[in-house]
């Protein structure tokens, strides 16, 4: 299964591609950031971000996409506008036909680290390790990408194995 990760962002929108092989390995195929500029309006941004995932996506042909599930903010406005980078990621995804999961920080936490507290630095860590990458993926937004992808990856081979026992 091939799962494409998307960490979004106002300024950065983090994307990482693995693929889980029929032994269960993790492989990084690929991985970065949408660069937004903050000087740009927000309809133009949203723009570059459809553009680039439906690219990302063509050229990478994922199963499925996972993203970060909305998480409560003070800033209304960031939220806000948090939100709408979200709904153009699964318009990507859903306009290439491809059904989108969503997770929780604490479960992608939890996947990745096995502490759904985990900092931020230790899921970086454990992304490099269980995809035998020899640094840490940058910038951080990617390295996020990819902790979603392995999420979902986890996810779906845990839950293949309790239906194949019921």
């Amino acid at each position: 299964m091939r799962t494409l990760g998307i960490d979004c962002g106002t300024e950065f929108t983090g994307y990482g591609v693995v693929e889980q092989t029929a032994n269960q390995k993790l492989i990084h195929l690929a991985s970065g950031a949408i660069r937004l500029d903050k000087k740009q309006s927000l309809p133009l941004r949203l723009k570059k971000v459809l553009h680039d995932l439906t690219e990302i996506i063509e050229s990478n042909r994922p199963d499925v996409v996972a993203i970060e599930e909305v998480f409560y903010s003070v800033n209304a406005k960031s939220a806000l506008k948090l939100g709408q980078v979200r709904g153009v990621a699964m318009l990507a995804a859903a306009s290439q036909g491809l059904e989108v999961a969503e997770y929780s920080p604490l479960s992608i936490k939890s996947s990745v680290v096995g502490y759904g507290r985990a900092e931020k630095s230790q899921v970086q860590f454990m992304v490099a390790k269980l995809l035998a990458l020899e640094t840490i993926p940058e910038p951080a937004d990617a390295a996020d990408a990819l902790a979603i992808a392995i999420c979902h990856l986890h996810t779906a081979t845990t839950l293949a194995l309790q239906s194949a026992k019921s």
